[in-house]
């Protein structure tokens, strides 16, 4: 059997589980966050109402995006009573230090601090920077020693995945591979369990072989039939509110308390009206 229809077969048993509600004081759905990058048109055209709109969707937390320079954003989630504990970063400050321009991780550390922020998440890394195995071990020791001066400053740093970190490589190994192997214990993953998909692995096993390595979670839902793996690019199309393509949360959402999970956010990359998207998501949660 292909491994994309072994994938999907198992991801569509799930469905066929008798539902278990989550308890009431599950600490992901009382505290539930978004990933602002999710409402990133909205917010250039108006950062308060769109902060506004989240908090009325029941969000309790944002996480930014583009830290250091997400004052606005800030200052906007906890005027309308929001969390802001995590934020993505401008990550070339860990993974490229001393490209012309980029800012000192230092100064971003600071800046954190200043903003209350315990969670600062490396969101990307260049194609050139990972074409190889050993574009990734450099990778993974450059990280490292910014965890570990992350964790002098009371900050967690952590790594969100995508579908190329799981492309085999040299050996069948992939650059995912050697993360979990050379990553330090003050470095974590933030796990997108989306894109874990794509790249052709089962969420819940992936998040409970990372146990006490995970941080923070991504929940974002696939479009029923998308083929997996897929190392390129999706269309827009195959970005869904969750309970509306074909990765089960409630699962995922158990094995996150499991491995000592500190947050959840719900993120869609894509959609044609990202406000309703967000609210179709919450209630989704909200009758789990």
């Amino acid at each position: 059997m292909k491994r994309r229809h072994f994938l999907q077969g198992t991801l569509a048993s799930a469905f066929s589980i008798p539902a278990f509600a989550l308890e009431a004081d599950n600490p992901y759905r009382k505290n539930i966050g978004i990933q602002l990058y999710t409402l990133r048109n909205q917010i250039k055209e108006d950062v308060a109402g769109t902060m506004a709109a989240v908090a009325k969707a029941g969000y309790q937390q944002v996480e930014c995006y583009g830290f250091p320079n997400a004052a606005e954003m800030i200052a906007a989630a906890k005027d309308n009573g929001m969390a802001v504990n995590s934020s993505h970063f401008a990550w070339e400050s860990v993974t490229q230090p001393d490209k012309e321009g980029v800012p000192a991780f230092s100064s971003i550390l600071e800046q954190a601090k200043e903003a209350g922020i315990s969670h600062l998440v490396v969101p990307y890394i260049h194609a050139r920077n990972r074409e190889d195995l050993d574009g990734y071990r450099t990778l993974a020791e450059r990280m490292n020693k910014a965890a570990v001066e992350a964790k002098t400053a009371g900050i967690q740093l952590a790594y969100h995945n995508h579908a190329f970190e799981f492309e085999p490589k040299e050996s069948g190994k992939s650059g995912f591979d050697i993360f979990v192997e050379e990553f330090v214990p003050e470095m974590k993953f933030e796990v997108d369990v989306f894109w874990a998909v794509v790249g052709g692995k089962d969420p819940v096993d992936l998040i409970n072989s990372l146990k006490g390595r995970v941080s923070q979670l991504h929940l974002k839902d696939l479009e029923k039939g998308t083929e997996v793996p897929n190392f390129g690019k999706l269309p827009k199309e195959a970005f869904r509110e969750l309970g509306h393509g074909m990765i089960p949360m409630e699962p995922i959402i158990k094995a996150a308390a499991g491995v000592g999970v500190d947050h959840c956010h719900v993120e869609q990359d894509q959609s044609p009206d990202p406000i309703s998207s967000i609210g179709t998501s919450m209630k989704h949660l909200e009758s789990l």
